[in-house]
């Protein structure tokens, strides 16, 4: 038996210990608040939807309390504008499993006070880095899963690996209440996409609220300066969902219906900030000479854009328990650690980094090339046409970004997928996309 200390109480810290404590080992967790004080006092620190690969392995530790009630997302309906008010192409994808975005606060709750009946230590307090030292004197191994707040700057950034040094986004985010229950006329539940080249992005997620149950989760993802950065002076909740609304119909007026009733499901459900992307390495060295190691976004901050902070995390927390069970009786070192984050890094980071670095940028010729391919997708669960198997593995790669993300910057490697996944030349598919595209386009404008 190996004594772990997890400091964080987030997702990925949670998922880690429960794992652990399963393969009896001891941990104790370390939460700057209490289970309690997450549901009741807490604002969400994101929409945490998770996919297929993510969300078995929250099953396998019995973690799973809301499948029979959240909303099971089906797909994604994105909608692609290169310019104001002129939608040019559709996509309509269905997962081969449904994703779940279930509200954050209510799972640490749950997962706080599962960890403790089942024999888990928690010790409530705020840790600093002079107290994470002695944490690590006293444990054998000591993980930090404390999100992107001041332990995180222990990790030195990794240069070769994050793309950027500012923000590519403005954030915000509202959880409301009162809307419709589905999007109309669509034979699936999606995360519905607006994609606006010239200012940014819109994703309404079906979402389980900790009061209200059904709901919807609006992230909008502004590009600085543009029409849709407008939250930097909002000061309240009601004052986001007004803003989000005000945006929705100036840029996307076909959204208006959906949103036009919608309220704040509660006074701390909303989020305004950015998020600089960012790998870290994953050793920190703190001054005593002991080595702690980073877990979740305290290793890796991603922008939400691509969903892949919270499904990232639990495939960390995987990987390190499946290497701390590997480990035997071994010092946990340095070198250790190195070796772990770089099998997760290489198997599942690499390509969640790319995939979300590739929504924060201007379309790529091969990623169009698939855009337009897909051309004709409904979403119907009885649609096997090749633009439908296109437009489902568009969405796939949420779940696993190693799946398709690697087509979106290879022009070669995209038609080649194309003419798998259609079974046709890719040329006609080009051609099929092109004309269909087209010939919508004017039947718009007649109408």
């Amino acid at each position: 038996m190996r004594d772990i200390a997890i400091v964080g109480s987030g997702l990925a810290g949670l998922v880690a210990a429960h794992a652990l404590q399963r393969a009896r080992q001891e941990v104790t967790v370390y939460s700057d608040r209490s289970a309690e004080q997450w549901l009741h006092e807490s604002r969400p620190t994101g929409t945490a939807a998770r996919f297929d690969m993510a969300l078995s392995f929250e099953r396998e530790l019995g973690l799973n309390h809301w499948d029979d009630v959240a909303p099971p997302g089906e797909g994604v309906f994105l909608t692609f504008c290169p310019t104001l008010h002129k939608p040019l192409v559709r996509l309509l994808g269905r997962s081969a499993r449904p994703f779940q975005a279930v509200d954050l606060r209510l799972q640490c709750h749950r997962w706080l006070n599962d960890f403790e009946k089942r024999g888990g230590r928690v010790v409530i307090e705020n840790v600093s880095v002079a107290r994470l030292g002695e944490i690590a004197a006293k444990h054998e191994l000591t993980i930090v899963a404390a999100g992107r707040a001041e332990l995180s700057r222990l990790f030195d950034r990794n240069e070769s690996r994050s793309t950027y040094r500012e923000r590519q986004r403005n954030l915000a985010m509202i959880i409301t209440a009162g809307g419709p229950e589905r999007l109309a006329d669509l034979p699936l539940l999606p995360v519905k996409f607006d994609f606006l080249s010239t200012d940014g992005e819109i994703f309404f997620i079906p979402y389980w609220h900790k009061d209200h149950g059904r709901s919807w989760n609006i992230l909008v993802e502004a590009k600085p300066g543009s029409r849709m950065d407008r939250f930097a002076n909002v000061k309240s909740g009601q004052e986001a969902v007004a803003m989000v609304k005000q945006i929705i119909k100036e840029l996307f007026p076909w959204d208006e219906p959906f949103v036009r009733d919608m309220e704040l499901a509660d006074p701390l459900g909303w989020l305004t900030g950015a998020v600089t992307p960012a790998v870290r390495n994953p050793v920190a060295r703190l001054d005593s000479g002991r080595v702690v190691t980073a877990l979740g976004d305290t290793a890796i901050s991603y922008d939400p854009i691509a969903a892949q902070g919270a499904n990232n995390g639990i495939k960390q927390a995987r990987q390190l328990v499946a290497d701390i069970l590997d480990h035997e009786k071994k010092p946990f070192g340095a070198a250790w650690m190195q070796r772990s984050f770089e099998t997760f890094y290489r198997e599942h980071a690499a390509h969640a980094v790319a995939f979300s670095n590739l929504l924060l940028e201007p379309i790529t010729a091969p990623a169009k090339e698939l855009l337009i391919a897909q051309y004709g997708s409904d979403g119907r669960v009885d649609n096997y046409t090749g633009a439908q198997r296109i437009a489902n593995a568009f969405f796939e790669n949420f779940n696993d970004p190693a799946s398709l993300t690697p087509a979106f910057t290879d022009m070669h490697l995209a038609r080649e997928t194309i003419a798998t996944l259609t079974r046709q030349p890719w040329l006609w598919n080009a051609i099929r996309g092109r004309a269909a595209i087209a010939r919508d386009q004017i039947m718009a404008r007649a109408a």
